[in-house]
């Protein structure tokens, strides 16, 4: 008997289900951990366990966990054992801009006065401090104001101009090549799905409109689609061969699952990863 589902599935019915399998296979296991999906291998009877991931560690530390829910990691490559093989080659460049002077002088004044909040009221950065920020921002007016400043701070920092530019430079030193551009907002992706007409993917999209672009991109009838997180995994986009990151989170994991969407093995194929 094979059953198929997914962890938000899995957590909300183990009851019924937890005691019917010999043999459990974790897909994306780095996502097992979650205070919720945990209850998924915690109530489940299965003596055989299997997790498969390409991004194993966590920002939270949770994957420690990992050991319990489903049992040590045995094997391991990385990325750069693969490549040529397995993998397309790849190489990553960073690509360096600087703000114009009237965002860099906002950028340093959001900047100080939210750090000035956050410092007066002893909140510490990391997932705890920012849950502690987030809280005191709806209990004073002073909370409020530095909220907004963290906002404006962020926004200036994904959308410097000189980003757009350089994206711009990217595209037109890659005509015939298909390109996946990677932005940590969604807004930021409709800007420039707007100025430069490319096709943008974002949860807003509906499942028949992805399909469709991502069917196209594949055909070589688009050549750029533009997206925020969507595409980290779970997608097949064979054809993709640059990628281009305009913002993210800066983990290790998402950029692994970023290099990952244009590494699909081809004859002569060398893909390329812009970090902007």
């Amino acid at each position: 008997e094979l059953t198929i589902a997914t962890y938000h599935s899995a957590y909300l019915h183990v009851e019924q289900w937890g005691n019917r399998f010999g043999l459990i296979i974790f897909d994306e296991v780095h996502h097992l951990p979650g205070p919720q999906f945990s209850h998924a291998a915690e109530m489940s009877l299965a003596p055989y366990r299997l997790g498969l991931t390409a991004t194993l560690e966590r920002p939270d530390g949770r994957h420690q966990l990992l050991d319990r829910l489903v049992g040590a990691v045995n094997y391991r490559q990385e990325i750069q054992q693969l490549a040529g093989e397995y993998l397309a080659r790849y190489r990553v460049e960073r690509r360096e801009v600087q703000m114009v002077a009237e965002e860099r002088v906002a950028y340093r004044a959001s900047e100080a006065e939210y750090r000035s909040f956050l410092r007066a009221k002893n909140v510490t950065t990391g997932s705890a401090g920012w849950r502690e920020f987030v809280r005191l921002s709806g209990s004073s007016a002073e909370g409020r104001r530095a909220m907004k400043a963290y906002r404006e701070h962020r926004r200036i920092a994904l959308g410097a101009a000189a980003k757009f530019e350089e994206l711009e430079s990217i595209l037109k030193a890659h005509p015939r090549d298909r390109v996946i551009v990677f932005t940590q907002d969604n807004e930021t992706v409709y800007q420039i799905s707007r100025a430069l007409l490319i096709p943008a993917i974002t949860h807003q999209t509906r499942t028949r409109e992805r399909r469709e672009i991502l069917l196209k991109f594949n055909r070589g009838e688009y050549l750029a689609v533009l997206t925020s997180k969507v595409l980290n995994e779970g997608v097949n986009v064979p054809e993709a061969n640059v990628a281009v990151v305009l913002s993210g989170s800066a983990t290790i994991r998402e950029h692994v699952q970023r290099l990952g969407r244009i590494l699909r093995p081809r004859e002569g194929k060398e893909a390329v990863l812009y970090e902007v």
